[in-house]
């Protein structure tokens, strides 16, 4: 009885093996076929969807300008008719299309100062940009491209982030240099948020309530988008902490400023060409402070605007700001970071303490009064020096960069706050190294110009803001 079972048991696998039999396959053959399949949709994971559903709307973004190449002498005031030969120079940094009809956002540090603008296409295409507006404070600038029917962006949100979920970067590292248009995509997580970066010697101004992520972010990366893991966009690419200076590359510590923060800039930057900043009308103690909100708990208020926006709260003078909009102040950044966000009009709510009291008030920013508030300089009283290891020495500095401030007029001072013996260290966000580099820059502005000088007075740094006239 066996043999006949035994010999249709062979037949049948041997038929099922024939080779002229396509409609069976050999069970090694089914089973790798299987393994493949699966191998290939593993691969396709969430960082390979979210980079191919943003890529096609990542650009690279390429500015000329022109800049001096010889360096001045230490006692060049920067007020003297330039004299240095220039060159053309260029340099490139990342944007992404916001819009269809040829919108772009970038970074502010990508575009200033420049003479051309270059956007190309992922799929190679050139394209001159026309500069629609450009904040330094926030370092977010828009272009514009004469392109319809562009691929725009998915918008995501950075509000409900999760510490340790993924995020990819994109942006276009070392330019041209790469070979291609295609844009470079990292993978990393979400390693921290609402992170403010004070300034230093390769990085100047402030950075205030950043995202923070590991994923790869190298020289040409800033103005790209950071998207989250469904492939929507959360923030902006800005700036990176090095181990090797400036031009170094990453080494996990990248910052994106928010998107809702971006496109708020982007609209008003459309709209009107520049951004109009809240009045709050109160000021704070700065870096000299850092520590003391270990002891007071907040910020402390050092003055208040008579009859203006705190004063109307019930803010004075030293009171204890502890939480503005849901936010706890632990020291002067954070209360920065909250009004760069604010709106001529906004209400928020701010919690304060007054002695031993603890109050509560509701305060409605207004326009900046261009009466009091504005600081207006012609700075034509104004003589600064380079900062080189003789004047160092002779001075007793403790930086080794910018520029000294070694004259000044009443009338200036009064106006701007600055004093003899400061230090110019960054305009905006362009490095001072030379006092010719100070007219350079501040001649470069319209009329009526806001922009912010950041400056080295008895080891800290401080800033104020300022208007051309």
């Amino acid at each position: 009885m066996t043999r006949p079972t035994y010999s249709l048991m062979v037949a049948s696998v041997l038929a099922a093996c024939a080779p002229g039999d396509r409609g069976m396959v050999p069970p090694a053959n089914a089973q790798r076929s299987a393994e493949s399949a699966a191998l290939s949709t593993s691969r396709r994971t969430a960082v390979v969807d979210a980079a191919a559903r943003i890529s096609p709307s990542v650009v690279s973004v390429t500015v000329t300008m022109l800049r001096r190449v010889a360096d001045p002498g230490p006692w060049d005031f920067f007020f003297l008719p330039p004299q240095d030969t220039q060159q053309r120079v260029s340099s490139s940094g990342t944007g992404f299309i916001i819009r269809a009809d040829g919108i772009v956002v970038t970074n502010q540090h990508v575009v200033s100062g420049a003479e051309t603008i270059t956007v190309t296409l992922s799929d190679g295409t050139d394209l001159p940009a026309t500069l629609i507006g450009e904040d330094p404070t926030t370092d977010i600038a828009v272009v514009r491209v004469d392109r319809r029917d562009l691929p725009v962006v998915p918008r995501g949100k950075s509000t409900d982030l999760l510490i340790g979920e993924w995020v990819v970067a994109l942006g276009n590292p070392y330019a041209f240099l790469l070979g291609n248009s295609e844009p470079t995509v990292t993978a990393g997580v979400v390693s921290a948020t609402h992170r403010n970066i004070l300034p230093n010697d390769n990085q100047p101004g402030l950075y205030l309530d950043m995202i923070q992520t590991d994923a790869a972010i190298n020289p040409g990366n800033s103005g790209g988008p950071l998207a989250n893991a469904l492939g929507e966009v959360i923030g902006v690419n800005s700036s990176i902490f090095t181990g090797g200076g400036g031009n170094s590359g990453s080494i996990g510590l990248g910052f994106a400023i928010p998107i809702e923060r971006a496109l708020r800039v982007a609209e008003e930057l459309l709209k009107t060409g520049s951004v109009r900043r809240a009045w709050t009308g109160l000021e704070v103690a700065g870096q000299n402070a850092m520590q003391d909100w270990k002891t007071q708990g907040g910020v402390t208020v050092t003055r208040v605007a008579p009859d203006g926006p705190a004063a109307r709260a019930g803010i004075s003078d030293a009171a204890v700001l502890l939480e503005a909009g849901g936010r706890q102040l632990r020291n002067y950044l954070d209360w920065e970071a909250v009004k760069l966000d604010l709106h001529a009009g906004d209400a928020i709510r701010v919690r304060f303490r007054k002695g031993t009291r603890e109050e509560t008030g509701e305060l409605t920013t207004g326009e900046l009064p261009t009466s009091t508030a504005t600081k207006v300089t012609v700075l034509r009283g104004l003589e600064v020096v380079t900062v080189t290891p003789a004047i160092q020495t002779e001075r007793g500095l403790q930086i080794t960069k910018g520029a000294l401030i070694v004259r000044i007029t009443d009338e200036v001072r009064r106006g701007t706050g600055l004093q003899e013996g400061d230090v110019l260290v960054a305009i905006n966000r362009t490095l001072i190294t030379s006092a010719k580099q100070v007219g350079e820059v501040i001649e470069s502005f319209g009329s009526r110009q806001a922009f912010r000088i950041y400056f080295h007075r008895a080891g800290q740094q401080v800033y104020t803001d300022l208007v051309l006239r």
